[in-house]
């Protein structure tokens, strides 16, 4: 005869197991949190300017200083912008340079073509300034051919620039299998000769779309948190991105609206991550130093940072 388990035993077993998964929770939660104040404290603040130390230690002695990446389109008109005071805040932007083959009627923005009626400008302001520039293509296309034809048109209009990167932008649902179109895009820009193309891609519709970023030299993603302005999440994914979009309401020197602003990926090594997305970094000696290099050579901040004294940074 088998023996009855007490009713209260069976209460505390139960109380036991939560009690533990509670606790468990906390500590996940704490951990978590600690590491994005670690992350947001990297973050530099929207008041300082990009600055440069001569240093003569070792590349292993310094550390990189990053400032926001940006992302512009025309929806941030030239004229509202000056671009020698936020050159200084930025470490590197990214520009669309075509709006998808959705686009029919003509706007501040694109033409009825799709194009970006601002992407020249920017570009070429950006370069002036040594400012490293990659760029970017809104994927809007129905069918596989039409994707292919969106990244021509992309490819045709950047490619004279020399951009950094190619970033194929994917939001929307335009075709049943987004995972073919996404493809096709990425495919039909090597063919014509893009070398390094990234996907910029919401961590939640990746998964329901099934896209698969295992072709693409880096991935993009957004994480916004409450939008505040500020860093304040994490992208939600296992995936090993590289660069992360923090908040579509930053605020910079420079321009009066809103911006997005962008981070390397903190888990990543932070140097190596930027010069694959903007180029070669190089080392300036003079001060907010205006140039009219079009390399893609950044000017990132570098500074001294050597175990027996650490060199700082104006503000």
């Amino acid at each position: 005869m088998r023996r009855r388990i007490k009713p209260i035993v069976v209460y505390v077993v139960l109380a036991l197991l939560g009690l533990a998964l509670v606790i468990a929770n906390i500590h996940n939660t704490s951990k978590q949190q600690a590491h994005l104040e670690k992350v947001k404290s990297a973050i530099p603040s929207a008041t300082t300017p990009k600055t440069t130390t001569s240093s003569t230690s070792d590349s292993s002695d310094e550390e990189l200083i990053l400032n926001p990446i940006i992302d512009l389109s025309g929806w941030q008109l030239p004229q509202d912008i000056d671009y020698d005071v936020l050159s200084n805040y930025i470490s590197g932007a990214i520009i669309r340079v075509f709006g998808g083959s959705q686009i029919s009627k003509d706007s501040n923005a694109a033409s009825s073509n799709g194009v970006d009626k601002s992407f020249k400008t920017h570009i070429k302001e950006f370069k002036k300034r040594d400012v490293p520039v990659a760029v970017y293509s809104y994927a809007q296309g129905t069918s596989v051919k039409e994707m292919k034809e969106e990244a021509r048109i992309f490819y045709n209009n950047a490619s004279p620039y020399k951009p950094t990167y190619y970033w194929i932008d994917v939001e929307e649902e335009t075709m049943s299998n987004m995972e073919e179109g996404v493809q096709a895009f990425r495919a039909e820009l090597k063919r014509l000769g893009a070398e390094k193309i990234g996907l910029y891609i919401g961590a939640y519709f990746m998964l329901e779309q099934e896209v698969s970023t295992k072709n693409f030299d880096a991935v993009w993603i957004p994480a916004y948190g409450t939008d505040s302005g500020y860093y304040e999440a994490l992208p939600n994914t296992e995936i090993g991105y590289d660069l992360h979009q923090y908040t579509s309401q930053g605020s910079l020197p420079g321009f009066d609206n809103t911006l997005d602003l962008n981070q390397i990926n903190p888990e990543k090594n932070k140097r190596k991550t930027f010069e694959k997305l903007f180029g070669k970094i190089k080392k300036k000696s003079t001060k907010n130093k205006k140039t009219t290099s079009t390399s893609s050579t950044s000017s990132a901040t570098v500074t001294s940072s050597s175990r027996s004294s650490k060199s700082s940074t104006s503000e």
